[in-house]
């Protein structure tokens, strides 16, 4: 359906006439009769009847016009909704549940006028593309894998450098120790069922079990969190990673135990990567934000891999 035409038929309807409808859309009258001849050959009805006082809807034309509103509302919507001065952010995270939501919710709170849309895609990969696209704006991501390019016009820079804690149930050998060396979990099992193959988290967990001679243990179907803390709070053998930024809530029976890591701390390395052609304004405003606020940690005092390690101060 011809959505100028539709616009032409409501301008009409609430000008009360043809002339006037024409001044509004800064057309001819003429023009404003074509194009409402041409809507009524597509529906198949008369929408005005013509008068000598001019033109008043018919019986189909009062029937159709609420849905003529309907429709140019959604056109105004669907425009909205991908024009940069006026639609959402639209931001990846890997997790709702994890700490950069947290990050967001930050942002959000210190820019109200700010809409966000948050969703989240598999991997760096599919981020990366999405950028590319277009299809979102910003994507928290560790992004450079082993031997990795960002493709042009994809730029990154470092958000958080997110420190790891230890995570047990009040079985496990390390329940009670104030804090843990990542040394002290050589010959042990983390059990990281969400750690798939390929992915920028499976390549750094995998690293950092090679540093210091741990297990990563992804036996098993991810049942999601939920089934994670039971499976943890019952084992003595098995723990897991997590980060304090993590919101966790679970049964007081479970008596879970988050223990410090250090000597050295591993931290998760976030950078937010953006497209530099992206004119979207509120973009501007969440990497101002992110960069003024990142510091990082004093070297010697914390472990990343090789290939994310902050060779340049962030931007």
């Amino acid at each position: 359906m011809d959505l100028t035409a539709v616009r032409t038929f409501v301008t009409a309807v609430d000008a009360g006439q043809f002339q006037e409808a024409a001044i509004n859309l800064s057309i001819t009258p003429q023009a404003v009769s074509k194009r409402i001849a041409v809507l009524e050959k597509d529906l198949g009805v008369r929408l005005f009847s013509r008068t000598a006082r001019g033109a008043r809807l018919t019986i189909d034309g009062q029937a159709f016009l609420p849905h003529a509103r309907a429709l140019l509302q959604a056109e105004d919507r669907a425009a909205a909704s991908v024009r940069p001065v006026r639609r959402a952010l639209r931001v990846d995270v890997i997790s709702r549940r994890l700490s950069l939501a947290g990050v967001l919710r930050e942002f959000h709170r210190a820019h109200p006028d700010v809409d966000l849309d948050v969703v989240t895609l598999f991997d760096s990969d599919a981020a990366i593309a999405a950028l590319a696209s277009g299809t979102i704006d910003a994507t928290f991501r560790a992004v450079t894998l082993p031997g990795r390019q960002l493709p042009d016009g994809i730029q990154a820079t470092p958000v958080l450098d997110e420190p790891l804690f230890l995570f047990t149930g009040p079985d496990h050998e390390l329940a009670a120790a104030r804090a843990v060396s990542p040394a002290q979990l050589a010959g042990r099992r983390i059990w990281m069922p969400g750690n798939i193959p390929g992915t920028e988290w499976a390549a750094y967990y995998d690293e950092l079990a090679a540093a210091f001679g741990f297990t990563i243990e992804v036996t098993g179907p991810n049942f999601g969190f939920e089934s994670l803390l039971d499976t943890i709070a019952g084992s003595s053998t098995l723990a897991t990673f997590v980060s304090d930024r993590t919101p966790l809530v679970w049964p007081a029976g479970h008596d879970l135990r988050l223990i410090p890591l250090r000597g050295p701390t591993p931290v998760y390395p976030h950078s937010l990567l953006w497209h530099t052609d992206n004119p979207h304004p509120a973009l501007t405003a969440l990497r101002d934000r992110l960069t003024s606020t990142y510091t990082g940690y004093p070297d010697g005092e914390t472990w990343m891999p090789k290939w994310a390690q902050r060779s340049e101060p962030p931007r």
